[in-house]
């Protein structure tokens, strides 16, 4: 049996047991109103140890949590936000599509809480057949691995919060770097890319997704973001700081070109409402960028 068979049958395997006996499942550790929204942003490195991280935008202090996750994860988080198409589904993409041929739908994952070094995740399913939400004990990188390509809501502890405050990290090259905030997705503009779309002969950063409130305002891939706050977003990274930076309790402007026009969006900094989940593994529906 190959291993892509053999992870297909793990998967459903799991998956149908903790439907059917609640086996490897226990509730989040925190009442779920007790959590804090945040914001898939990108992955990075932790400047320290130089290990992998997942960058978490927590809005309402403006902190960006780190969750140390291994390398394999960190690239599957990130293919998942470049929309980079894979000849064969990839194991997060087939626990996707295992949890959706099954009718049940990933709502919410979360951070629930640190035990010695250790981060615990949870992962909520809905079924059709239950009334109650169905909660998976997860490593937290995988899910979030999966919450990236299901748009379902991602929830951290305020004590791991606490626990990452502070600490510095890196991007990756500028190159390579794909971040999300405010429900935009931007990546950097290189020459070919400027050329195919157009796009002005101006500094700012390329739009590859658009979820949210900034979908609701018209805004689409291949738009440009050139001004956040009335600064120049220099790299993705510089983007989601700058996003880091609005006041509290106002809300970030953002100069945009697209078909041709400039004009400003003013967007709430919450974390967006839940994500269209994107579309099965291997057909983006953004800007490969």
């Amino acid at each position: 049996m190959t291993t892509l068979k053999k992870t297909a049958v793990w998967c459903a395997a799991l998956l149908l047991l903790v439907v059917s006996s609640q086996a490897s499942a226990r509730a989040p550790v925190l009442p779920i109103d007790e959590m804090l929204p945040v914001e898939l942003a990108t992955v990075g490195f932790e400047s320290v140890s130089g290990s992998p991280v997942v960058l978490l935008r927590e809005p309402a202090s403006g902190d960006v949590v780190l969750i140390s996750i291994g390398s394999n994860e960190a690239l599957a988080i990130l293919l998942a936000l470049q929309e980079v198409p894979t000849p064969r589904p990839m194991t997060h993409d087939l626990l996707a599509s295992v949890i959706g041929a099954l009718d049940a739908t990933v709502e919410r994952v979360m951070v629930d809480a640190l035990v010695g070094n250790t981060y615990t995740g949870v992962i909520e399913l809905s079924l059709p057949q239950r009334d109650e939400p169905v909660y998976v004990d997860s490593r937290p990188s995988d899910a979030l691995a999966l919450a990236v390509r299901t748009g379902a809501s991602i929830l951290v502890s305020p004590d791991v919060l606490v626990a990452t405050r502070g600490l510095e990290f890196e991007g990756l090259p500028e190159s390579q770097q794909v971040v999300s905030a405010l429900g935009i997705t931007v990546g950097e503009v290189n020459p070919d890319l400027r050329e195919a779309l157009g796009l002005p002969d101006e500094p700012g950063l390329v739009v590859s997704r658009a979820v949210g409130e900034a979908a609701e305002l018209g805004l689409s891939p291949g738009a440009m973001i050139l001004e956040v706050n009335g600064e120049v977003p220099e790299s993705p990274m510089s983007f989601l700081e700058l996003v880091r930076q609005t006041p509290a309790g106002e809300k970030a402007r953002l100069l945009v070109w697209q078909d041709g026009e400039t004009r400003e969006l003013q967007l709430s900094t919450d974390v967006p409402e839940r994500q269209t989940p994107r579309r099965a593994p291997g057909n983006g529906d953004g800007l490969e960028v």
